[in-house]
């Protein structure tokens, strides 16, 4: 039977042109939601349609198709709602204090809005502002810390030539600035502040990795010598052992959420280990192992009294 969804047709063309990978079957059929044998279907009719289809071989002998760049330059378009999006992320990172990336994805919707063509702009525009304008932001109170945009740009080019960097760094506790020769390996973005994650390159610290605020970094050098990267250190893994970007040796974490609030706490992803468990009086029950004890004790404040910790047993002897 053909395959009548032509807009999943479309989005799967473009998206084998967006990779040099390819894509397989079994990935096909998982992001569509179709048989296996719905997704062959589905491959061959882009391969009828788009000639230019190659076909490589990835790990484990699975074969995978992509379309070479260029071909689809006359399908792809933009909507109003597309641009709204790109549009709405801009204000987010404004409202994130996050600058540089602020001025990349200003730099990625000039390029979008200069590969549409005219009629079609002017069709979509009024829409994409429409849409804008529906949208808005939670003002949070309190101070807005500045971070240099430079220093970003520093440190991320830093990582992207795989270079140590010295930084002078404030501390607010001592009230002094310390010289500190680091192997960067990236940035978390947390409600307060925003870090830089890195190492210290002298070994003082053994392979402890560290968190910067970066606000608190008031220069960086980019030295010659290549960061030296920790064994089985992942980034992605670094950030999900703490609730927030406060680091400490993690613990089990068991949260009862009373009745009254269980639907709505049922919602939130607390973190990305967590298990749920609703229980026959109609509580819930939430557990992880995370560290990270301030800032889980921020966000159980808004809870009130409709959550209790069970674990850990002594959370409010300190």
């Amino acid at each position: 039977m053909a395959y009548e969804k032509t807009h999943d047709l479309l989005d799967l063309a473009i998206w084998m042109q967006s990779t040099r990978e390819g894509i397989s079957l079994n990935e096909i059929a998982d992001k569509y939601q179709v048989s296996r044998r719905t997704a062959e279907r589905m491959r061959d009719m882009i391969v009828s349609q788009f000639p230019q289809v190659e076909e490589v071989v990835g790990e484990n002998n699975q074969k995978r198709w992509y379309i070479p760049q260029g071909t689809l330059k006359d399908f792809i378009s933009f909507s109003a709602e597309e641009l709204s999006v790109l549009e709405t992320a801009r204000e987010l990172f404004d409202n994130k204090q996050m600058a540089d990336k602020r001025n990349v994805l200003d730099k990625v919707i000039t390029k979008i809005r200069a590969g549409i063509r005219p009629d079609v702009f002017r069709k979509i525009e009024p829409d994409a502002e429409a849409l804008l304008e529906a949208e808005g932001f939670i003002c949070r109170p309190g101070p807005k810390l500045v971070i240099d945009e430079n220093i970003i740009s520093q440190i991320r080019l830093a990582i992207l030539q795989c270079h140590q960097i010295k930084i002078k760094y404030y501390n607010k506790n001592t009230k002094k600035i310390s010289i500190n020769t680091l192997n960067p390996y990236g940035f978390l973005y947390g409600e307060r502040n925003h870090y830089l994650v890195a190492h210290h390159a002298d070994g003082f610290f053994g392979n402890e990795v560290h968190n910067f605020i970066l606000s608190n970094i008031k220069d960086v050098e980019i030295l010659n010598q290549v960061i030296v990267n920790l064994p089985g250190f992942n980034l992605q893994k670094y950030a999900e052992e703490a609730f927030g970007a406060f680091h400490e040796k993690p613990f089990e974490v068991e949260w009862l959420f009373d009745a009254e609030v269980a639907d709505d706490a049922a919602q939130y992803i607390f973190h990305p280990s967590q298990k749920m468990l609703r229980n026959k009086d109609g509580t819930l029950t939430v557990k992880f192992k995370a560290g990270g004890k301030l800032e889980m004790d921020w966000h159980l404040y808004t809870w009130g009294n409709h959550v209790k910790v069970i674990k850990p047993t002594d959370w409010n002897k300190e």
